[in-house]
């Protein structure tokens, strides 16, 4: 058995509080292991932590613009790797046509965001719509395909050689953040029935150990008269995520997690009230979050932490230095300019490092690393 060093120890100014009160003058910066459920430490500092006027090698953070992307491929088993390591692979499709064929994914659970667009998705346990902002979580070995009513662009999560599970809520209960009764579950309905042919051949792309291959039937295999049990493909909207909240402290990113899988967390951030209490710090706070990778996909919105980020952007935090909100955003948080946030985020953690596809290294924003300079500081 093992555990933790604990011995809370006190140095110099400090706040009585995390996130609140701070001395006058200072920056906190929280120092914290297993992606804020471990031990931390809050120092506080004369100067932004993020602070850094030149960067040299390759750790340092990234962002990059999925609008441009170049869709490749036939399939969305095929679609180019924006983000990968040994637990999960991030990528990006976007179709608007109806697919005449079957994908199966035998690498992983998929979770795939509905960034834009609607209309259907059939699979071996029936028939369920999708629209914007929908999560669905597609099991491992499920096969699928999407009937777009509009263009559809999907973030696909892959948890490779995994599975997805929902987050432990604690003291808060099963029905916090969202009621189970919100998901919806994919239905042998008339849709799913009239699409059902024995006269036709259908293809099935099926991925595995990360490569395609190609299983050809003389019917739609999507051919299921009933089934039962506590496994199927299902669907979360982020409008039905109602944010665990304190209008006198700074709750923590973990506080919003989605779902589980082995290596990696999905936490989705969502509009919410922004802290209210005078000593209450009310944007992200500094922090090194020294075991895990941050992945941010701006779904829609004003981000309120961030400068010059648009939908469709994302950012990669790899672990091992300090990162925050920008300046902009931290003076206005100091002033409470804003009461609430109206933004739509999808943030993937990472236990392993991450390595940026091509898609990502073509697409990058190269001078993001230094988007945390003050004006007098670009100067």
């Amino acid at each position: 058995m093992r555990k933790w060093f604990s011995f809370p120890i006190r140095e110099g100014d400090a706040s009585r509080q995390a996130h609140c009160d701070f001395p006058e003058g200072t920056y906190e910066r929280e120092c914290g292991k297993e992606g804020f459920f471990g031990p931390a430490s809050h120092m506080y500092h004369r100067h932004p932590p993020t602070g850094w006027s030149e960067w040299e090698g390759p750790l340092r953070p990234h962002a990059f613009d999925t609008n441009r992307v170049e869709t490749q491929g036939t399939s969305p088993m095929d679609a180019p790797v924006l983000l990968s390591n040994a637990n999960v692979q991030v990528r990006l499709w976007r179709t608007d046509t109806a697919m005449s064929y079957l994908v199966r994914n035998s690498d992983g659970d998929d979770c795939l965001f509905v960034h834009q667009g609607e209309g259907s998705l059939y699979c071996d346990y029936g028939h369920l719509r999708y629209s914007k902002g929908d999560y669905l979580i597609v099991p491992r070995a499920t096969s699928w395909r999407l009937v777009p009513d509009e263009a559809t662009t999907l973030l696909m999560i892959e948890a490779t050689h995994g599975s997805y599970m929902s987050a432990e809520r604690g003291i808060v209960g099963e029905h916090a953040v969202f009621d189970p009764a919100v998901l919806e579950h994919a239905r042998i309905d008339e849709r799913f029935k009239a699409q059902q042919s024995d006269s036709e051949s259908w293809q099935v792309m099926i991925k595995s150990r990360q490569q395609l291959n190609r299983v050809t039937y003389p019917y739609n295999p999507l051919d299921a008269v009933g089934w039962k049990g506590n496994l199927t493909v299902f669907r979360l909207n982020w409008r039905d995520i109602r944010p665990l909240m304190s209008h006198r402290y700074h709750l923590p990113p973990s506080a919003h997690t989605t779902f589980v899988a082995q290596g990696f967390v999905i936490c989705t951030f969502v509009p919410r009230p922004i802290e209210s209490d005078p000593g209450a710090l009310k944007v992200p706070f500094y922090h090194n979050n020294d075991d895990y990778d941050e992945v941010l996909f701006y779904h829609q919105g004003d981000f309120f932490s961030r400068d010059n980020i648009d939908a469709g952007m994302v950012t990669l935090h790899p672990c091992g230095f300090p990162h925050g909100p920008h300046p902009k955003a931290f003076a206005a948080g100091k002033k409470h300019q804003k009461k609430e946030t109206d933004e739509v985020a999808v943030m993937i953690d990472t236990r392993m490092p991450l390595d940026m596809g091509d898609a990502a290294k073509a697409t990058e924003l190269t001078d993001y690393v230094y988007s945390w300079r003050t004006p007098s500081d670009a100067e």
